[in-house]
């Protein structure tokens, strides 16, 4: 059985064959291992300029043309130092699109020194934010946030709010809906007293948002839009009020609100008290949702058509979107009376404010 099982014995013509098979396996373990690229792959040439670096980075041909087109100074970036930042935002998840949206907003960010106290910069975001998906998210929307003084404004600013009550999960929220909230929030004590007069409770889901838009506003802003609402007869005590239930109108300008009243007082019919009932009046678009309903609804009943828009339904038709509206009251109707009815409604909505496109933008800065 042992005879079964024996290797057979090399013979002597089987030499010169093992010889070289053996030659041919040891030059082969002298050659060099395969390199495997990365990033920066150190067999390749390194790049002769920034878009070269920037296409090894990961950029395409049209996100560097879109770069250079916002930054023109980035085709004579250092590559060192150049190179050193995108290793940052690397490290933070930054991708080709994003810094595109990044120079977008931001021309002068790959210039500035985004590496001060970088480490525990980006250990604290991450305990801020959650995690890193969400910090990127939240650079992306505000890229200044690597810049800002730290630890000195950022953690002071964020124990600010936490001491008015705002936790930081509800900060994150507002840090990703209001991306320059660090650096404008200030809180006097006149803004304080405000607050405290809307009499919203900290518990309140819109207390983040009073604390917030009241710290990033003016004071003299505040002020204005309190007296603009006096005018029609409110006290200042029922203007805060207002503003803690509805706290986005803060954010509107005065001449929308005089406008909306406007409307609602002169067309509706309306008492000016209403809007306490109904924030959303001042909400709406007056070109394209009030006066068209509105005038709508007074057709409507002028032809003697049902469903009315009257008393109650008024308010429910305003907040509907437009398909509904549009199925519920001409849908509705046949069809020379619909078409009757649409033609109305897409004139009236086609009109657009006196001057509207030789209008210029005019802000003093931030828009609040």
């Amino acid at each position: 059985m042992r005879s079964l099982f024996r290797l057979p014995t090399p013979s002597l013509c089987d030499f010169p064959r093992i010889l070289s098979l053996a030659a041919a396996s040891f030059a082969t373990s002298l050659l060099p291992a395969p390199a495997t690229c990365s990033t920066l792959c150190p067999n390749e040439d390194p790049p002769q300029d920034s878009a070269g670096l920037l296409r090894q980075w990961g950029c395409s041909d049209d996100d560097i043309s879109r770069l250079f087109s916002r930054r023109p100074s980035l085709r004579r970036a250092n590559l060192g130092r150049l190179r050193s930042k995108l290793q940052i935002l690397t490290d933070v998840g930054i991708t080709g699109p994003d810094l595109v949206k990044v120079i977008h907003c931001r021309p002068r960010f790959l210039s500035c020194r985004i590496n001060n106290h970088l480490e525990d910069r980006l250990q604290y975001f991450v305990s801020l934010f959650g995690s890193k998906e969400v910090l990127r998210r939240a650079i992306v929307r505000n890229p200044s946030i690597l810049t800002y003084d730290f630890p000195g404004r950022i953690q002071d600013i964020v124990d600010l709010y936490e001491k008015m009550g705002v936790g930081k999960e509800d900060l994150v929220l507002m840090l990703m809906s209001r991306p320059t909230l660090i650096p404008r929030t200030s809180l006097e004590d006149e803004k304080m007293e405000y607050i405290r007069r809307t009499g919203v409770p900290r518990n309140s889901k819109s207390y983040k948002y009073v604390v917030t838009i009241m710290a990033i506003s003016r004071l003299t802003t505040i002020r204005e839009k309190v007296a603009n609402l006096e005018k029609f007869g409110f006290s200042e005590e029922e203007v805060l009020s207002l503003f803690g239930r509805s706290p986005f109108m803060l954010t509107f300008s005065i001449d929308k609100i005089q406008r909306n009243m406007t409307f609602i007082l002169g067309i509706m019919k309306l008492p000016a008290k209403v809007i306490f009932e109904h924030p959303f009046l001042l909400h709406c678009n007056l070109e394209n949702v009030l006066r068209p309903r509105v005038l709508l609804a007074a057709k409507i009943q002028d032809m003697g058509l049902s469903p009315q828009i009257q008393g109650p339904t008024i308010f429910r038709a305003l907040r509907m979107t437009e398909s509904r509206f549009l199925k519920a009251f001409v849908g509705c109707q046949t069809g020379d009376v619909a078409n009757e009815l649409m033609e109305l409604y897409n004139t009236v909505k086609g009109v657009k404010r006196l001057a509207e496109a030789s209008k210029k933008n005019y802000t003093k800065g931030f828009p609040f």
